[in-house]
């Protein structure tokens, strides 16, 4: 199962342009525009309500946009999909019950136009120990591992993934990856939504933060922290242990300052500038201990650049 993808590096995947989906009075997909290239691993994160389920939809041709065009490699999504250039896996929708795992791999070969060998695709998913069990006696993570051998039974040139290493163990999780970033470097497109935002941080080249259906953000990993504006500060303060009321009152007044926590006699706070709340921190005439300085991480970057943009809507 090593087929390489021949479609040109500078094409594109996907391609969303002012697409727009609503239900009702609430719109889902609000004017997104968005490319996908061959050989990407593209993280899609967003609040609960952000769109992603949506766009995902809009993608695989589940759902047909209100206005704009989605396109797969220069067709409609249902083209693409006839043809076995997609592949997905997805939390919607249940596993046939009452048949094996190797029959359900089998068929999932069989429907495909460009299949690979089943016990190809059983290995691949690392499911082979599992290929004569029934599909409704797996554990949740295994039921994940299935869904993902039934999204790689044949050579697609995508792959689109909805929370793929839910349930899955922490060695799981890592096979798994290890096999996504395999597909990539044969020239795949992968697409993955994800709650888990470390596995954006570590596995993804770009990152795709959607809001309110728009696009609120896009770029790497590094870009999107940088985008965030502030760094995380942390510290050991003595005064804080003697009970020092003003020495809390003063961090409360410390310039740039976006995010406080204090616990015990250690603080933590995040800072739009970092170099000057640490020089009034020490204007103050305290004196901090096991200082440290150091970027957000995605998740935090996540929730600042989210959470600044609800201010702007309130």
């Amino acid at each position: 199962m090593t087929t390489t993808v021949t479609t040109p590096a500078d094409a594109d995947a996907v391609r969303f342009d002012a697409v727009t989906k609503s239900y009702g009075d609430v719109r889902a997909v609000d004017g997104l525009s968005l490319t996908l290239r061959p050989g990407e691993t593209v993280a899609l994160l967003g609040p609960n309500g952000a769109g992603k389920s949506t766009t995902l939809d809009l993608l695989l041709g589940l759902k047909r946009p209100d206005s704009g065009t989605v396109g797969v490699f220069g067709t409609g999504p249902r083209e693409a999909i006839a043809a076995g250039r997609v592949g997905a896996m997805l939390q919607s929708g249940g596993l046939m019950d009452e048949v094996s795992v190797r029959e359900l791999v089998r068929l999932a070969c069989a429907l495909h136009p460009r299949p690979y060998r089943v016990h190809d695709v059983l290995a691949h998913a690392g499911i082979t120990q599992l290929a004569d069990r029934r599909v409704d006696k797996l554990s949740g993570g295994q039921e994940q591992r299935v869904r993902f051998a039934l999204a790689t039974a044949g050579a697609n040139d995508i792959i689109v993934l909805d929370e793929p290493t839910t349930g899955m163990d922490v060695s799981a999780r890592q096979a798994f990856w290890a096999t996504m970033r395999e597909q990539a470097d044969q020239g795949r497109a992968v697409l993955f939504a994800t709650h888990y935002l470390e596995e954006a941080d570590a596995i993804a080249d770009r990152v795709l933060v959607l809001h309110r259906g728009r696009l609120l953000a896009d770029g790497t990993a590094a870009e999107i922290k940088a985008r965030a504006g502030a760094r995380k500060v942390s510290f050991d303060l003595d005064e804080l242990r003697a009970g020092d009321g003003g020495a809390a009152a003063g961090l409360r007044r410390l310039p740039f300052v976006t995010a406080l926590d204090v616990s015990g006699h250690t603080v933590r706070l995040q800072s739009a500038d970092a170099d000057a709340t640490v020089h009034a921190l020490y204007g103050l005439g305290l004196y901090p201990r096991n200082l440290e300085v150091a970027d957000l991480g995605l998740e935090q970057a996540f929730v600042a650049i989210t959470a600044a943009e609800e201010a702007k809507a309130a």
